[in-house]
């Protein structure tokens, strides 16, 4: 396998490397690799101006061996099959190494939704909402929010599904807003999620978060909402970046007044207390302490990789380091924490968002901030305790290994029929 491999070959190296650990068979680990449905279909759609555009638009069923299959839904130029694919498998394995109910989900539609009017954009995502509704439902597939996606979409999916079914039934999609069946917590959960696995990751190997130095590529929702609860942890914000560049201080940022002058401008670049501007690459390889990639998958090749001088990385983002960018930084020893655990905070929120639709009985933020956390460091524990037990080579490894076996239960335990 090369390093230019897509998504999907990187997520399917990911589960062997974990499956060969568990001795599992070829047929078994095929099973784990391989999407139980992909729905691929064409949108066309009426623009403002009167003319019609097709849009290519998918939704990935991974498997739902434990649950409902569970994953948001992207706008984004890049969505393909492959993306899709490999994003609905982590989806799977993130769910069940934090101990979810839940199968892997994920979709998404190609193209920029900031070209694009909000009447647009909401006639787009109606009809792909009309178009999926057939394979999702509250037991079976529940979509979310991704990226360039958020509340405003998942209420008119949630609309357009209601009406077309002729019922009410808020639980069929995640990530709304409040007033809309959604769950307090929800917006903040991945940055949440990333803070705390920053925190246990610190902590577990006896050094010290305050103080430490950290280096963010990507600066929407939850890099700057990990760079602010990393901020009030005393962590010193270096460096971040957006699609349009980046900044340094190595005094450190006010992390909420950054966000604040990305919200007003469109973008960190230009920011009055940067020392410095840096490019997106520069700032990957900068040695900091902590260094969370909080972009798209594959931003960190392995020729970065060798550039990079950071002790420890969080996965902010979904399958953010090729395979080649893994093996040079098990070759150094650099901890790599992995995505399906920093980033499940979402997915877990997302979780409690459900439980409350099914029981109509709301919690209040303190509740959901403490579920989240009780999850997130429990599984923190089976990862180390993962690692400890198989010798794993990895973090990453041993994660899969944890998620992996409760797929693998699950399976065994329902048989197999034809």
């Amino acid at each position: 396998m090369t390093d230019g491999a897509g998504a999907f070959e990187n997520f399917k190296t990911q589960v062997q490397t974990a499956a060969q650990t568990l001795n599992l068979d070829d047929g078994v680990v095929d099973y784990l690799t391989t999407p139980q449905r992909v729905e691929e279909v064409n949108l066309t759609v009426e623009l403002d101006d009167g003319t019609l555009e097709t849009f290519e638009a998918y939704r990935s069923q991974f498997n739902d061996d434990r649950g409902p299959y569970k994953g948001g839904i992207r706008y984004h130029p890049m969505v393909s099959r492959d993306e899709v694919r490999a994003l609905s498998g982590w989806m799977t394995y993130k769910c069940a190494g934090i101990g979810l109910p839940y199968g892997g989900g994920k979709g998404g539609i190609s193209f920029d939704p900031g070209a694009y009017s909000d009447d647009e954009v909401e006639r787009i995502t109606r009809a792909y909402a009309a178009a999926i509704r057939p394979i999702i439902g509250v037991d079976q597939d529940i979509p979310g929010p991704d990226v360039n996606t958020g509340q405003r979409e998942m209420n008119w999916l949630k609309d357009t599904y209601e009406t077309l079914e002729g019922t009410t039934e808020p639980g069929v999609v995640t990530g709304k807003s409040l007033e809309s069946g959604g769950s307090e917590g929800r917006t903040d959960a991945t940055g949440r999620s990333i803070t705390l696995t920053a925190r246990e990751t610190f902590e577990h190997l006896g050094r010290d978060l305050a103080g430490a130095s950290v280096a963010i590529q990507g600066y929407g929702n939850a890099g700057s909402v990990a760079a602010a609860l990393l901020d009030d942890l005393d962590a010193g914000i270096v460096a971040v970046s957006d699609s349009q560049g980046g900044v340094y201080n190595p005094e450190g940022f006010d992390a909420r007044d950054l966000k604040q002058f990305k919200r007003e401008n469109g973008t960190v670049v230009g920011y009055p207390d940067a020392a410095e501007e840096v490019t997106g690459e520069e700032l990957l390889t900068m040695d900091v302490d902590l260094l969370i990639p909080a972009a798209l998958e594959n931003a960190i090749d392995a020729t970065i990789a060798e550039d990079a001088a950071t002790d420890i990385i969080v996965e902010a983002a979904n399958g953010p380091l090729t395979a080649g960018a893994d093996n040079v930084f098990e070759s150094r020893d650099t901890v790599v924490i992995p995505d399906i655990l920093a980033n499940a905070g979402s997915v877990t929120v997302s979780y409690f968002e459900w439980v409350q639709n099914r029981q109509q009985f709301y919690w209040d933020e303190q509740r959901v901030v403490e579920e989240l956390e009780a999850h997130v460091t429990e599984a923190f524990e089976e990862m180390v305790q993962a690692r400890d037990t198989y010798d794993t080579a990895t973090y990453r490894e041993a994660m899969y290994v944890v998620a992996i076996q409760r797929v693998v239960d699950a399976m065994e335990e329902a048989g197999h029929w034809p």
